[in-house]
């Protein structure tokens, strides 16, 4: 059953055309991921999809509502968070205050009785603090809560990010190259993580990456653009075997 649809979509930024005629769809709790040359669309798309941009043509459908003329807060509290290639966290703070301003989201207490220190709002903080530790357990960091986020190394910071995008309580992720950067081992550890998001949490996961060993090892179904439209789509052995996507990476020989 699809959760998200991408239906006709088109992007003009003046005379260039971004994101063409782009049609596809994400299935509940699937790992699909979108992949293509550098340029071809992908961050134009995301960004589509989060409300940054808007359409210039088609739609985006999130479990049968159009996402069309939202603004990003109100696509993030139905549902739909995405992480960056460049992290947002706040590095000048600790890994534990950034989950804990995160998990504001669920903070139900009034400003007044915050204030006050209201009953309903300790209550509110000590459920932030169980929530912001056990993501922190959750995804291996447990261990650096106090540490201050400057100092992490990259795969603690990518799973910070992962934490952060989870404790909005979301049904689907998109995930910009978490991958980047990684060394094999760390590449291992943050698959297992998206896997874990998906298998352990319900939550539907859309990445953009560029690490193809990765991408093939880890997705569901494939979707390739080029040129801001789809060259093909499938599962990662009918992608890796297409000729169109062969070309579009490697370039077509010359008779």
């Amino acid at each position: 059953m699809a959760i998200l649809e991408v239906k006709n979509l088109t992007k003009q930024f003046g005379g260039l055309t971004a994101v063409n005629d782009l049609s596809f769809h994400v299935n509940k709790e699937e790992i699909f991921s979108v992949i293509g040359p550098n340029g071809a669309g992908k961050s134009t798309l995301f960004k589509l999809i989060t409300a940054y941009y808007q359409p210039t043509k088609g739609s985006i459908v999130f479990k049968g509502k159009d996402l069309k003329g939202l603004k990003p807060n109100q696509v993030a509290k139905l549902g739909v968070v995405r992480t960056f290639q460049e992290t947002t966290v706040y590095k000048e703070m600790t890994v534990y205050q950034n989950l804990l301003i995160s998990n504001h989201l669920h903070f139900k207490a009034s400003d007044f009785g915050e204030y006050f220190n209201s009953r309903k709002a300790r209550e509110d903080h000590k459920e932030m603090e169980r929530r912001a530790s056990e993501l922190l357990d959750y995804f291996g960091i447990l261990e650096f809560r106090d540490e201050q986020v400057s100092n992490l190394q990259h795969g603690h910071l990518r799973a910070l990010e992962m934490a952060v995008a989870v404790s909005a309580d979301p049904e689907v992720i998109l995930l910009d190259e978490p991958f980047t950067g990684m060394n094999e081992k760390e590449t291992q550890t943050a698959l297992e993580m998206v896997r874990g998001i998906r298998d352990d949490r319900k939550i539907t996961i859309v990445l953009i990456e560029h690490d193809m060993r990765a991408v093939m090892s880890v997705s569901d179904r494939i979707v390739v653009v080029n040129f801001g439209g789809k060259i093909a789509e499938g599962k990662p052995q009918e992608i890796q075997n297409n000729q169109d996507v062969i070309e579009a990476y490697l370039g077509k020989d010359e008779d």
